[in-house]
């Protein structure tokens, strides 16, 4: 059969359900074999949200999600998607066309070297120049992607290897010479770290993104319910433990609530699960947890001692090591320590005015207490730390940003893949003005495509965390920041598309807009207009270490 043919005949063989890409004349053979296949394939309107779609797609599903791009512009767009996959861990495979081999390094037409220009940013590439090699390294992209520590994969198809004649004989199995995940922990070293465990008078867990992607909440739960202790999580980690759980603090460092930095800086031991001690959580490292010794179990043995330094190493799948450290622990109260935890709490609550005008912080309260249940995704800045603040995340993968690379107009996309994924879930995009824009597109392929994803816009006309920075620490030098654009609606701008649009501009208006949105089988954009310089509290200046928290009733 033909390469294309064998391509789309072996990722059925994967399972692949859907496929989220544009065509173009360097992928036009892949393009006409998925023309006979079952697979779906949705056509975005670029290339960037298809491959954000397929990883929205993975994350809320754990399964790998799949993106098509053709040649030169069409791979080079996917290029922000696949560092924004890779940066949170996500398994997407990628598949571009090329020019044919005899053009490549010639300068043609819409050739771009994108497994040159992506090798810092995926896992692994591949550029097939041999039509022989090609179900090998399909098999292989989808063996390394979600394995291990998760992460994007790009195959890069030259045209004359789509349409070469291939014998399907799709392997079960491939084996991969130096790439060997270790997946259980050293037993010597996880029965240290229960004794350590158990001499810690002020011991908190801070759990990341790999707890969600190994599938270890419950465990993570059994644990800290075992020790007994709180549990604080990265952004990445929001999920790991029901955040309405006794023992959750919530999400901790530059906008996590202050009972949350404070309990990571005056605890004496860290039990650390599948996190990096990215800046945004740690702060200022040299002044992180000074008193604390720290056990790390994470699957990446390149992230043990990269940013902070450990005393207790452990490395294997989160899931596995924290089945057999409960084995080790026995439950022993640590009065004193949970009553200061206690009195941060009821000291130093998440809070803001309830008078004046439209305030974000409302909205995200109100999402949550009508729809707790729906999956969330979010855009990058003023917006995603309002929702990661105020929506109380009830289980893993309900809660899906962009952590690592901070993405603007990744949520949008995100949440068509995972509509897709789960047509009949309630999935809500919450985004600021800013951000929505970028990929604003992609109403046309939520219309065509039926997926009635709700975008609810916290609009304050401004790129809002640029702005606030430049308030508190530019003497308020709105440098190129102003959003404010006349007449212009997203309301209009989604009826435009063939969605539902919607404004909302006072609190008395809220509750109805949203039932009335969610009600609404299409796809709905509601333009809440917010006061415009409301801020995000608290905050850690940049360099700043946890403690030093900027905290104001706005």
């Amino acid at each position: 059969m033909r390469g294309a043919d064998a391509i789309v005949k072996a990722l059925e063989k994967e399972g692949v359900k859907h496929i989220f890409g544009i065509p173009g004349g360097a992928i036009i053979e892949v393009y006409d074999a998925l023309f006979d296949s079952g697979i779906r394939h949705i056509l975005t309107r670029h290339e960037q949200a298809a491959v954000h779609a397929a990883d929205g797609y993975a994350r809320a599903t754990g399964k790998v999600g799949v993106a098509f791009a053709t040649s030169g512009p069409g791979a080079t767009n996917t290029v922000t998607g696949i560092a924004t996959a890779y940066m949170d861990s996500s398994p997407v495979v990628v598949l571009t066309g090329q020019v044919p081999t005899s053009l490549v390094g010639n300068d043609a037409f819409q050739e771009a070297d994108i497994s040159g220009i992506t090798m810092p940013i995926t896992k692994h590439n591949y550029l097939v120049t041999d039509p022989k090699d090609l179900l090998r390294t399909i098999k292989e992209a989808f063996q390394i992607a979600p394995s291990g520590r998760p992460g994007p994969v790009l195959i890069d198809l030259p045209k004359d290897v789509t349409i070469a004649d291939v014998e399907f004989n799709y392997p079960e199995k491939v084996e991969l010479p130096g790439y060997k995940p270790k997946y259980h922990g050293h037993p010597r070293q996880i029965k240290r770290a229960g004794e350590m465990i158990m001499k810690a008078e002020r011991p908190v867990i801070l759990a990341g993104g790999g707890v969600v992607i190994s599938n270890a909440s419950q465990e993570l739960t059994k644990l800290a319910e075992t020790i007994p202790a709180y549990v604080i999580t990265s952004l990445m980690g929001k999920g790991a433990i029901p955040e309405t759980h006794p023992l959750s603090l919530g999400f901790a460092g530059m906008h996590g609530a202050k009972y949350a930095n404070y309990a990571l800086q005056e605890s004496d031991l860290i039990i650390a699960v599948g996190i990096r001690f990215s800046d945004r959580t740690t702060g200022r490292v040299s002044d992180f947890a000074p008193d604390a010794k720290i056990i790390h179990i994470d699957i990446d043995p390149a992230e043990i001692g990269k940013n902070v330094n450990v005393d207790l190493p452990i490395v294997g799948d989160a899931k596995l090591v924290l089945k057999e450290l409960i084995k080790h622990i026995k439950y022993r109260k640590r009065k004193e320590w949970e009553e200061k935890i206690e009195k941060w709490r009821k000291m130093y609550p998440l809070k803001y005015r309830k008078d004046g005008g439209l305030k974000p912080q409302y909205i995200i309260e109100k999402i949550w207490e009508l729809f707790p249940d729906a999956i969330i995704t979010t855009e990058v800045g003023q917006n995603q730390m309002w929702a990661a603040q105020y929506f109380k995340v009830r289980r893993p993968r309900q809660f899906i940003t962009s952590g690592g690379l901070g993405t603007m107009g990744f949520g949008f996309p995100a949440s068509v893949g995972i509509k897709t994924a789960f047509p009949d879930k309630v999935v809500i995009d919450i985004a600021g003005d800013g951000s929505f824009l970028m990929n604003i597109q992609e109403l046309a392929t939520c219309v065509d495509f039926g997926v009635d994803v709700k975008v609810f816009v916290l609009n304050n006309m401004f790129l809002g965390m640029v702005r606030q920075w430049q308030e508190l620490f530019y003497d308020e030098r709105y440098s190129a920041t102003c959003l404010k654009c006349k007449d212009m609606s997203f309301e209009k701008i989604a009826e435009g598309f063939g969605a539902v649009g919607m404004t909302v501009e006072k609190p008395s208006e809220v509750e109805d807009a949203l039932k009335e949105a969610i009600e609404i089988d299409a796809p709905v954009v509601i333009d809440f207009r917010v006061e415009r310089l409301e801020n995000v509290y608290p905050m850690v200046p940049a360099g700043g270490a946890l403690h030093e928290m900027i905290d104001k009733e706005v």
